[in-house]
């Protein structure tokens, strides 16, 4: 676990110490308080590609993310591709973890 600088200081995050700005401008948005509303999708599942996650498709809107051995259920978002807040607020605690 590696300290962020910029973050609130009881954060922890795991990344790599080459992460491009682009990643550490997401997570910063992800970690944010009070959580925005406005992060696109297409952004979030680039983060979990290069942080080497595996992603498969489930039923319906449903996407299966393995990260560090840990395995989490999101929805996809459909019609405005921003995840909402409550899911921002569940994908930073698995991300914490």
């Amino acid at each position: 676990m590696i300290s962020v600088s910029g973050f609130d200081p009881g954060t922890k995050l795991w990344y790599h110490c080459n992460m491009s700005k682009k990643y550490r401008r997401i997570l910063k948005m992800l970690f944010t308080n009070p959580q925005p509303a406005g992060i696109n999708w297409k952004d979030v599942e680039a983060l979990l590609k290069y942080l080497k996650a595996e992603i498969s498709e489930g039923r319906g809107s449903r996407i299966r993310i393995v990260l560090r051995n840990r395995k989490a259920i999101f929805y996809r978002p459909l019609i405005n591709l921003f995840f909402c807040k409550g899911s921002v607020k569940y994908f930073c605690l698995f991300l914490e973890n």
